[in-house]
């Protein structure tokens, strides 16, 4: 692992201040030095370390992706997401684990599998080096009841394997779920405490009891485990607060006591709404049978209004809200989750600055690593974006992969800017696109 000295960079360092002209030195696997020096500067060569002329290009810490499900195959449907066979499907998450680095999410938090393991093995795979791939936290498939969103068995096919979700009834049968899926690895457990209306159970509705609930949360703590919630309907954004459910994904229908509660607790739990779901299912969707006329019966248009309504109060509450959520489907593709950042500013209200933040020095904490990861500082890991052009000033520069010039990962290039052949770094202007 050579040295790398980033040079003559505007840095963002994930602390919240206007970026500062600079230079990074990476030593193995950690950032060693970042200095501040003025446009053009030239700094004095390191002796083993690669220098990059960055020449003005914006220089970030590498983003994080708090709602990712690599098994979601960008079908229309949850049973073309889990039909699809075994070895096909473990190569498929292989390929996406790639793209999602190819775009800058150098690490990304699992949301749920389509099938039990799917998870675990690409993590491990990518922690030993047999795929490429972010930084990644597996996570169980979806755990629900029967009839509830994720249990996609028929009548003449009752068979857990068919089932998209892992279905249990009662607390017992919850606790033998939980346990097997910490038998078999998972960092986290995720539970459907509410609908989904595009399934036939409305968003509204919840379908846990309590009890269910609190057994999952205890015994996943007994085994050292974080809990995940798909949490759409007031009562279930509440039972996560009570339960102390630390991840909540969606979080659309709010009331004052919901968000006293959360605001009371902010600290201890994260919010990733994924507004593109809504976004994408209300009007992007009529292609697969998804017209806005339907949607709208559907009441998506309703819920996207107050999921907006919800994150604009939760970001004046100063609660963590996160980029990511149902990347995979048809019309939500794999490697367009930076869209989610385009929305928080269009839609949430938040600064450029916040989205930024948001998607770095925010997902630190939520991949458990908030000391070492998150930042361009001094002993944090060296997860490094080089980029053609000013995301405070456009946050869309991030969707385009042209316009991110070198990924770095754990002190190593994924994406490496051009070289000339006498093997010198290629210098550009602010605005000049280096081929990936």
């Amino acid at each position: 692992m050579a040295d790398v000295l980033f040079t003559n960079v505007r840095i963002f360092d994930g602390g919240g201040e206007v970026p500062f002209t600079g230079d990074v030195l990476v030593q193995g696997n950690r950032i060693a030095r970042v200095v501040k020096t003025g446009f053009g500067a030239r700094s004095q060569p390191i002796a083993g370390a690669r220098t990059i002329d960055g020449a003005g290009a914006f220089l970030m810490p590498g983003m994080v992706e708090a709602h990712t499900h690599f098994s979601w195959n960008d079908q229309p449907s949850l049973d073309a997401i889990q039909r699809m066979p075994p070895e096909e499907h473990i190569l498929w998450c292989a390929q996406v684990a790639e793209r999602y680095l190819d775009m800058g999410w150098t690490s990304c938090v699992g949301a749920a599998c389509a099938k039990p393991r799917l998870d675990v093995v690409i993590r491990n795979a990518i922690n030993d080096g047999t795929i490429i791939g972010p930084r990644y936290l597996a996570a169980s498939q979806e755990i629900t009841v029967p009839g509830g969103l994720g249990d996609t068995t028929q009548p003449h096919l009752p068979q857990s394997e068919f089932a998209f979700g892992a279905v249990v009834s009662g607390a017992e049968e919850m606790r033998r779920c939980v346990r097997t899926f910490a038998k078999w690895g998972v960092d986290s457990l995720k539970i459907n405490l509410s609908g989904e209306s595009i399934t036939g159970m409305s968003s509204e509705m919840s379908q846990f009891t309590s009890e269910e609930v609190r057994v999952c949360v205890e015994e996943a703590k007994a085994w050292g485990k974080r809990v995940a919630a798909h949490a759409r309907s007031t009562w279930s954004i509440k039972e996560c607060v009570r339960q102390g459910i630390e991840v909540i994904y969606h979080a659309s229908f709010t009331d004052e006591e919901a968000l006293d509660m959360l605001e009371a607790h902010k600290t201890e739990h994260f919010i990733a709404p994924g507004l593109a779901w809504l976004i994408n299912t209300c009007h992007n969707a009529s292609e697969w049978g998804l017209t806005p006329e339907r949607t709208r019966a559907m009441g998506y248009h309703r819920e996207l209004e107050a999921a907006v309504e919800s994150m604009k109060a939760m970001r004046k509450r100063g609660i963590r809200i996160l980029p990511g959520g149902d990347y995979g489907f048809a019309w939500t593709p794999h490697g367009t989750n930076a869209k989610d950042l385009e929305y928080f500013v269009k839609y949430v209200g938040m600064s450029t600055m916040e989205a930024l933040l948001s998607a770095t020095a925010w997902g630190g904490p939520m991949m458990r690593m908030g000391k070492v990861l998150g930042y361009i500082r001094e002993g944090y890991l060296a997860d490094i974006l080089l980029v053609d052009g000013d995301p405070l000033a456009d946050i869309t520069v991030l969707q385009d992969k042209s316009r991110i010039l070198a990924v770095m990962k754990d002190g190593e290039f994924h994406r490496a800017p051009e070289m000339h052949a006498a093997a010198r770094p290629l210098s550009m202007s602010p605005m000049t696109r280096w081929a990936a």
